[in-house]
Parts: C-alpha cells; structure tokens; sequence
C-alpha cells in the first residue's frame, strides 16, 4: 500500500510538474526543511498515516499527528514532513490535494449517517463505485470511516443485475438463474429494480438483495409495503440509489430501506481547507 500510494502521489505530480518546477529549481538550492500539514478548517482525519508512509516511500521523513476517525480544529497540526526542500515543494499540491478530498469525504459521510440515523437508527447509509478516477481504494477507506458502508469496491466484488444487463438477457428470472449457475456461493446476487412487480420476481428467483432505483420516497414505500403484504419482506435486503442528496435521504430513510446508497459522499463532498507550511530550515 505504502509503494502504491507514492507511485500515485508521482504520478500527480508528474501531471502538475511534466517538466519540472520551473519556480522552485530557479530559487531553490539543495536544502533539508521541515514543514506541516495545517488543517485550515475542522474535520476528521483520515489516511494521514497512509500518506506520511508513502512520503517515506519517497524519501522524506513524515509524521502523522492525527488517527484515522479522530477529530481536529481549524488550526491544528496534521501532520509533520522534512527532507528535501524541492521535493516538498513539487509534492505540495499533489498532497494537499488528495488529502483534502478525503477529509470532505469523511466529514460529509458522517454529517449524512447522523442524519439518517436520527430519523432511523437501522438503515445503513452506503456509498457506491462512483469515485474520483484512481482514489477509489481511498475514498472507500474514508467513507469507511466517516461512518458508512463501502458497498462494493469493484465490479469483482459481488454480482448487481443491473437494467442494461436485464436488457440484453431479456428478463429478471433468467437473468439471476444465470447468474446462480455461474458464480460462487461467496458472491452475493443483487439485482436493480424499479418497481414492486420485478422486485417481487427478483425475490422469488433467489436474490440476496435487491437494488431499488431512482424511485421516489413514496413508490419506494409502496414497493416495502407490496413486499411485506406477500411475506417477501424479510427474504432479501432492500436498498435504494438514485438521486439521492441531504435534501431528500431523511423521506427515503422514513420508507425504511435497509440501504441507502449514495454518490453525494463520494462525489459532491466538500473538501476539507488544508495547508502546507515550512516553518524551518
């Protein structure tokens, strides 16, 4: 992880400095600093101590000052690097960057699960694979611990029948027939519905959950209250996807799913304000 994780931090800054920092090679001699991670605003820590291992990758000694979950103040060291002065420099952003969008990540996971969980302690609020490009494996860490359920980390994880898979095969029934004939007892089937008749058919063909999507709190309601009406309720787990946002998952979580499932925490989550600051030679 430490080597993957420098080897993505280079690759960052061989997109913000293809040939070099201009600025920093023109001024900047061969000097040792130390330096520090500033949190600008308040937040949650997360992957500080994966990111000082991969600056050590890199050759800089790094310190992380905060743990995984633990809460900081606007102010507040984060973490502690010296070593080399251009490298620092030339990694600057690349860090701060990645960094940031990870501290939004957790922040906003944990401002949705706690106000999901006042309206309804029992449903898991959950993310889905739609991730910034190459930040997967780290934005599923920081919704992880901001609170909430990684859902599948890749298309290897479990089988999901979604419309497009439905489309081409024809219909549910057959779809997880083929699904069941195929793939291990270790993966689990899921199958993407939007209404009560295919989320009843799903049922009864075997699944283990079902995947209700872009539907409204009410026909989600509606679909729980079809599948409780036949005894069907309690056979698969029940989440939904689809639009939405802090705005509307409190009507969804009154419908009483057992998932929601979200891009906003891992698409639209605020990035935390962070800052790197030398503050000695």
């Amino acid at each position: 992880m430490p080597q993957e994780l420098a080897q993505l931090l280079l690759n960052l800054v061989k997109e913000d400095a293809p040939l070099g920092d201009v600025t920093t090679e023109a001024i900047i001699g061969d000097v040792e600093v130390k330096a520090v991670l500033m949190a600008k605003e308040s937040g949650y820590a997360c992957c500080i101590l994966d990111l000082a291992e991969a600056l050590k990758v890199l050759g800089l000694n790094a310190n992380a000052l905060k743990h995984d979950g633990e809460y900081f103040n606007p102010g507040e060291p984060l973490m502690v690097l010296s070593g080399n002065a251009k490298v620092i420099l030339v990694i600057e952003r690349s860090l701060l960057n990645v960094l940031s969008i990870l501290l939004g990540v957790v922040k906003t996971t944990r401002e949705i699960v706690e106000m999901v969980h006042r309206v309804n302690p029992r449903v898991k609020v959950a993310a889905t694979r739609k991730t910034i490009p190459c930040l997967r494996p780290l934005i599923k860490k920081a919704v992880a611990v901001g609170g909430a359920d990684t859902h599948r980390l890749s298309l290897s994880d479990a089988v999901l029948i979604k419309d497009n898979h439905i489309a081409i095969i024809g219909n549910v029934e057959e779809a997880v027939k083929m699904a069941k004939g195929k793939v291990t007892f270790m993966h689990k089937i899921e199958v993407e519905v939007s209404n009560a008749e295919d989320a009843v058919k799903a049922i009864k063909a075997g699944v283990d959950a079902v995947l209700v999507d872009n539907v409204t709190p009410a026909q989600l309601k509606q679909i729980i209250g079809a599948l409780e009406a036949l005894g069907l309720r309690e056979k698969a787990i029940i989440e939904v996807s689809g639009g939405i946002t802090p705005d509307n998952i409190n009507e969804y979580a009154k419908a009483n799913p057992d998932v929601i499932s979200t891009s906003y925490i891992t698409m639209k989550a605020k990035p935390v304000d962070i800052s790197l600051e030398v503050i000695s030679k």
